[in-house]
């Protein structure tokens, strides 16, 4: 199984949902070869529950998954800040990714972010499986956090986009983390736009639609990370189209429309 850990459904937390935009960026997961994600949407984005609300609809239940009509195999989960800078990220079923989101509703404008541990002793509340996004991005102070904080995490993200600008710094740093802690470190691309996906993943030797069943290989290191030749190219191309499809918004034009058909802004 294929999976990528950390992607999102929306090209940015401030645009509008998109029903077409997030379908063609699961078809485009599958033409990369993906056979599942976690879709980390950040959790102070516009429509979070819409979205989900969407996939729902549209989507076939098998475990704890939400499985498209193309076969892509999605965990719910979510991408919260916290204060004192970095993101952490949660996976877990529909219902507990939508009930924390609502319970964070207070916690979503920056200045109010929850600090580290009181954000996990709100996960503790639920059956997740909780990452360090990132740990070593310029901004963030992961790493800086008390270690006795840090075991309680479940894995760390060995992120595309670090990979991208740095591959031997991101593998190095994040590694040394992860065996300083014992914990998993797991691949996971970042995309909000399809041609990120396939930079790098995580290649299960079993398929699992459940929580455990994930939590369990990742445990006992049933996996492997595979980065792209062109993971560099990826990230810069995704950037700057992500950048150009923005702008078209900015200026009142229909970005989708844009992307999916050729049609004037």
């Amino acid at each position: 199984m294929k999976l990528d850990f950390h992607t999102h459904g929306k090209l940015a937390k401030k645009l509008p949902f998109s029903t077409e935009y997030t379908d063609w960026l699961f078809g485009e997961a599958r033409e990369a070869g993906l056979d599942a994600l976690c879709l980390t949407e950040h959790f102070n984005t516009l429509q979070f529950d819409e979205l989900y609300g969407y996939l729902k609809s549209c989507c076939r239940r098998e475990g704890d998954t939400l499985v498209t009509k193309d076969g892509l195999r999605i965990f719910p989960g979510m991408e919260t800040d916290i204060a004192e800078g970095g993101h952490i990220l949660s996976i877990g079923s529909l219902e507990d990714i939508l009930k924390l989101n609502a319970r964070l509703e207070p916690y979503k404008r920056p200045g109010s972010f929850l600090p580290f541990s009181e954000l996990l002793d709100l996960f503790d509340e639920y059956d997740l499986i909780v990452g360090a996004a990132h740990p070593f991005r310029a901004g963030g102070h992961i790493p800086e956090l008390p270690e006795e904080e840090l075991m309680r995490l479940s894995f760390l993200d060995l992120n595309g986009k670090d990979v991208a600008a740095d591959r031997q710094r991101a593998e190095e740093l994040t590694g040394a983390l992860g065996r300083r802690l014992q914990k998993p470190v797991v691949a996971g691309s970042d995309t909000h736009q399809a041609v990120q996906y396939g930079c790098i993943y995580t290649e299960f030797e079993d398929e699992t639609a459940s929580l455990s069943g994930l939590r369990e290989a990742m445990e006992v290191g049933s996996y492997r990370i595979t980065v792209s030749q062109g993971a560099a190219f990826q990230v810069k191309t995704a950037g700057i189209l992500k950048k150009a499809l923005k702008e078209i918004h900015a200026l009142g034009g229909d970005y989708v429309s844009v992307l999916l058909t050729g049609g004037a802004a």
